[in-house]
């Protein structure tokens, strides 16, 4: 099992950097970034740096979107970080939740997303491709390789994912559900004439190290609510469009957003966004890693189980360090072993 990094892009860039060659010393092999324009600051500069100051780990978006660049700018970017710094991205995608909102903008169709996935990847690994009825191919590129791999949640977006991504970003770590949408996945991967193998599968959830005591975890949980505020966003558009059929999407994906009242961007993805009160205790353990290393190890190696070949930590709360330490130490050497 491989291990990412998570990180918003907040002021000061280096800290950002700072973080990322800390993890790639404690054993992380990628490293990624939010990429929302208006929140943060601009992650493709600062993926630059963390290429420049660290020798393995690969970077990329979690997640960008077809919407906020044009997808030959965005081929074109993937493709000079490969030729300076020797083919270590990755391209993170979805439809685009805070990026595309708080410029006031809808997320985009799937349909949109398979044409940008497309075209990006073709691009950016020196093929031509057709944008908006111009065909173009960029003339520099040699030997870039740029893999893309789509987040998503809902019925056909999972199978959009097993048919035309390279991997699959679920950004969440219950069990059930990764079980669930892994399986959906690679139906459609082998219904489309794939190798289901071939599609990597990445989790993405908060992790947070703590005292095995209940005022530690319950520490834990407040650090890391926010993260079923985040998930609910994708839970509400999938529920105004599935309904609560748990054929199409499970109950115990959908039916904790019952009292989710409304969102504010301006808290996106920060411990103690007081939009996320709704998320129960219950949301919170099962959609994150908390406690002690050693039960981290224990869901960690249930996830493997499931197929996962990626676990990225989301270290959006007070014990970035700490965590990445604590994995370092504790957590990956022990998963590398078995």
């Amino acid at each position: 099992m491989d291990f990412g990094l998570v990180l918003q892009t907040d002021p000061p860039g280096a800290a950002t950097v700072g973080l990322m060659r800390r993890a790639e010393r404690s054993g992380f092999r990628y490293g990624w970034t939010f990429d929302s324009a208006v929140l943060w600051q601009e992650p493709f500069v600062i993926h630059s740096r963390i290429l420049a100051h660290t020798q393995r780990l690969v970077v990329g978006p979690m997640v960008t979107n077809p919407g906020t660049r044009s997808w030959e700018v965005t081929a074109s970017t993937f493709a000079t970080l490969n030729e300076m710094y020797g083919n270590r991205t990755v391209c993170g995608i979805g439809r685009g939740d805070s990026a595309m909102r708080v410029a006031g903008r809808k997320p985009n169709t799937l349909a949109r997303l398979s044409e940008a996935m497309t075209v990006i990847r073709d691009l950016a690994e020196g093929r031509e491709a057709e944008v908006d009825g111009t065909t173009l191919r960029i003339p520099w590129i040699e030997d870039s390789k740029l893999p893309v791999w789509m987040a998503a949640y809902g019925p056909k977006a999972l199978a959009m994912a097993g048919r035309e991504a390279d991997g699959f970003i679920l950004q969440l770590a219950d069990p059930y559900l990764v079980e669930w949408m892994v399986k959906a996945v690679r139906t459609a991967a082998a219904d489309a004439g794939r190798d289901p193998d071939e599609v990597t599968i990445c989790v993405a959830a908060p992790a947070y190290v703590s005292e095995d005591t209940a005022d530690g975890l319950e520490h834990a949980r407040e650090q890391c609510r926010w993260f079923g505020g985040m998930v609910g966003n994708h839970v509400a558009d999938l529920v105004s469009r599935y309904g609560t059929d748990s054929t199409l999407v499970p109950e115990a994906l959908t039916s904790y957003i019952a009292a989710r009242e409304g969102y504010d961007y301006a808290h996106h993805g920060r411990a103690g966004n007081p939009d996320t009160a709704f998320v129960p205790d219950e949301i919170v353990d099962r959609f994150c890693l908390l406690g002690p290393a050693e039960a981290h190890i224990e869901k960690l190696r249930t996830l493997r189980a499931l197929g996962v070949d990626q676990f990225a930590v989301y270290a959006m709360h007070d014990a970035k360090e700490d965590t990445i330490d604590a994995y370092g130490s504790s957590v990956i050497p022990v998963l590398q072993k078995d």
